[in-house]
């Protein structure tokens, strides 16, 4: 592979970032809906406030519909998931046709699904399943490896930042954050070593700083 230039290499970034984002953000809202769907009081204000989004929904049903599939929220799922196409798009001859396809196929599905909830709940299985895939074929079909090390600092650090908003137990962090740095040190990016360090000290604090975790994160490049 030859030079990569600013402009490819931060479209890599966002790109693993976007797909992330979209993967974890579907997982957690298979668990948050069917919670949602029996109960008597509404926890998806929680759930926005979980994610720091802005909670724009008027009930319940109005979120379980509009979270996933509302192209107008930018902090829907299907938003996210079109940055990520358009990453993918500009870097086709980046990174291949093969691993774009899963993208594509992604917003396909997003795109099928009708007003009932077990059609939502299939369709996002099924880009559940063409993540994983793009993942895949990222590490078969890329023989670059700072395109695929780019690819998944931005994933790893998607992960941390999300992990880290819902306060989840310092060693599932700890455990992103030491699979993130071999990463982003052999993504040939110029990045601080010191926020990398900071990383590995907050999750062993007798107190873990989530937002300062986020913080670092977001600021490693």
């Amino acid at each position: 592979m030859g030079f990569i230039s600013l402009e490819q290499a931060d479209r890599l970034f966002w790109l693993g970032r976007y797909t992330e984002r979209v993967y974890s953000t579907i997982r957690l809202y298979f668990t948050s809906a069917d919670i949602m769907i029996d109960e008597a009081t509404d926890s998806y204000p929680k759930f926005c406030s979980d994610l720091d989004i802005p909670n724009v929904y008027s009930d319940k049903d109005d979120f379980l519909k509009r979270y996933p599939f509302d192209k107008t929220n930018p902090d829907s799922i299907i938003s996210n998931l079109i940055r990520a196409y358009d990453n993918a798009i500009e870097l086709r001859e980046t990174i291949g046709s093969e691993p774009l396809s899963y993208i594509q196929l992604s917003i396909y599905d997003m795109n099928k699904v009708n007003t009932k909830m077990t059609s939502a709940f299939h369709e996002l299985q099924n880009v559940i399943d063409h993540i994983l895939a793009f993942w895949g074929i990222v590490d078969d079909m890329i023989d670059s490896e700072q395109i695929r090390n780019i690819i998944k600092a931005g994933k790893r650090i998607e992960r941390i930042d999300l992990y880290a908003r819902l306060g989840l137990p310092a060693k599932r962090i700890s455990r992103e954050i030491n699979r993130m740095i071999p990463r982003v040190e052999k993504s040939g990016l110029k990045y601080n070593a010191e926020k990398l360090e900071n990383l590995k000290s907050l999750v062993t604090a007798p107190e873990i700083d989530y937002y300062k975790i986020v913080s670092e994160a977001e600021t490693i490049f």
